[in-house]
């Protein structure tokens, strides 16, 4: 593995203070970051996953607004409202929780598909639009967004629009032994989040978002990337395979995972190693693909052993 870039390296190190044993996640969220997307986790409550988003606005001095999806949430509720202020005899537009740089959406599914929607053009296109009037989101812009697998009542599942949005979707996992213990020694004294300090400030952070586009990715990744995304398509257990959107998502994830390690290149196996985090939220099965025992980490596994790897031999020419 190569050696990780000093700054991200730096970012790390500071979540580490607060996050014990999840490196590979919090590198994950910060190449979604680099690669100006959005992540969807889901996982169990308590985990750690409202502290990793907290430790991560923290150290690149970042807003973070916090939206807690119920049932009863409005659009209006997320994006803002505009008011008639009869003083002034105008309107004027009280922004929502969505006009900051990175968002906590706890419990996306919680809520309604109409509100879900109300994060789609923020998402997207970066800018809100209310009562016709398009408000511009500050930069970086960045939705982690969460949901509980295990209970489905009073749930709306994601749309596929929806979860085409975001970059990656990934899991935290249960702690071993070892790092729960540290979790507990540390839950002792005074909490290590309210003593965490910026170690990246926004305008370097946005400088790296631009150093991590210019990572040079060659025609022969590119068609390895295409072919992936068509594997998906033509399976035999797959009616809805992934689009052109997530074929680009591969590509800017696999940029920022070079640049992470700091390499100005991209490698077969940075794809490889991201597939799964890209596809499977991308990938809807056939309905009889279930009772023939077929699951989306099955066909991912099987897509990437299908399609062949490019030799290598471009590495040289890199360096």
């Amino acid at each position: 593995m190569s050696q990780m870039h000093p700054e991200i390296n730096r970012i790390l190190t500071n979540m580490e203070k607060v996050i014990t044993g999840k490196k590979e996640v919090a590198t994950l969220t910060i190449v979604a970051l680099l690669a100006q997307g959005h992540v969807l986790l889901e996982d169990v409550p308590g985990v750690g996953k409202t502290m990793m988003v907290r430790a991560l606005a923290k150290s690149i001095h970042a807003e973070l607004r916090r939206i807690q999806f119920t049932p009863d949430l409005l659009p209006s509720d997320v994006i803002g409202v505009t008011i008639y202020n009869p003083r002034d005899m105008d309107f004027q537009f009280y922004p929502g929780p969505i006009m900051g740089n990175i968002i906590l959406a706890d419990e996306i599914n919680r809520t309604s598909p109409k509100t879900q929607s109300a994060l789609l053009e923020g998402m997207e296109e970066q800018s809100v639009t209310v009562d016709g009037v398009t408000h511009v989101l500050e930069k970086p812009f960045f939705v982690m967004a969460t949901q509980n697998p295990i209970e489905y009542e009073g749930t709306y599942p994601l749309p596929e629009a929806q979860l085409d949005r975001f970059l990656l979707k990934m899991k935290m996992g249960y702690p071993s032994l070892e790092e729960e213990m540290d979790v507990l020694k540390r839950a002792q004294n005074v909490p290590p989040i309210d003593e965490l300090q910026p170690v990246v400030s926004l305008q370097e952070l946005r400088q790296l978002q631009l150093e991590a586009k210019t990572v040079y990715v060659d025609d022969s990744i590119r068609k390895y990337i295409a072919e992936l995304s068509s594997a998906t398509r033509f399976h035999e257990h797959v009616y809805l395979g992934v689009s052109p959107r997530g074929s680009i998502a591969l590509m800017k994830a696999a940029q920022a995972w070079a640049f992470v390690h700091n390499r100005d290149y991209v490698l077969p196996d940075d794809v490889k190693h991201l597939v799964p985090f890209v596809f499977a939220h991308r990938i809807r099965l056939k309905p009889e693909a279930r009772f023939e025992g077929a699951f989306i980490d099955q066909v991912i596994d099987q897509v990437i052993s299908q399609v062949s790897v490019p030799v290598q031999k471009h590495v040289a020419d890199y360096e």
